[in-house]
This record gives C-alpha cells, structure tokens and sequence, in this order.
C-alpha cells in the first residue's frame, strides 16, 4: 500500500458504495479506486498514474463510469451518513467560498439607457487613459 492509498477501515466504508461489474466482482477494484483518488491528490494527467496502480487507461475507464453512474455523489452522501450516525460530524470543516466572480451588464441581463451606457464608457476609458473609438451613429 502506498502512502495516500485507503487504509483496511476506509476501505470497508468505500467498497459497498462501488457497483460490481456486469460479469462479477472487479479484479483490483480497491486498487483502481486508489488509482483515482492518486490522481486526484496530485493533479496530474491520467497518463501519469503510477504503473503499480495498473493502466492509466483502464482507470479513466472505470473513473468514467463511475462518474456517469452518480457512484462518488452516492459515495458522498453515504460517508455524511454515516459520519453523522457515528457522531462525528465535525462542522468547524464546514466552508463557505466568499470568491465572487463579476460579469458584464449584458451577462446579468441588466437593461441601461444608451445615453447613460455611453456615458458610462466614455468615463470608463478616460479613467484608465484608452483612447476611446466614438461608434458610428445608427
């Protein structure tokens, strides 16, 4: 077992939320499922996975198919379950993302006057010192 990879006890929790495949169990199972979580910690391609986890290929595979059948949202909410049933819920980990990403006006679907528009821009660009391009009356 490589450091990172689940320990016999995660594992145990991990393991019922994985399907079997249509002919039985899947060989290294755990293993991919390492393999997955592997590339996820690092960040890499898939093409860098450690040969000791398999072939990068079969593991996006099974990656992939576990993402298009809601196993990890499956996996998630049964660890929150069971955390909460073993009361272990530790809500100091809770976080709220205060990032904010603005978008244009036109984006947000907001309707201004095209005077005040122009007006508007016009202040923008003597601001930041852009030569202003005046647009052809229509």
């Amino acid at each position: 077992m490589a450091r990172g990879d689940l320990t016999d006890s995660e594992w145990e929790l991990v393991e019922p939320f994985l399907p079997m495949a249509e002919t039985g169990p899947i060989p290294d199972l755990r293993r991919q499922f390492d393999a997955v979580m592997w590339r996820f910690r690092v960040g890499s391609p898939w093409r860098d996975i450690p040969d000791r986890y398999g072939n990068w290929s079969t593991i996006y595979g099974q990656f992939h198919s576990w993402a298009r059948k809601g196993v990890f949202q499956a996996l998630m909410e049964g660890m929150i379950t069971e955390t909460a049933a073993r009361g272990q819920v530790d809500l100091s980990l809770v976080s709220v993302d205060s990032t904010v990403a603005r978008a244009h006006h036109h984006a947000a679907g907001m309707a201004v006057d095209a005077e005040l528009l122009e007006e508007l821009e016009k202040a923008a660009a003597e601001e930041k010192g852009v030569p202003r391009r005046d647009k052809p009356e229509q």
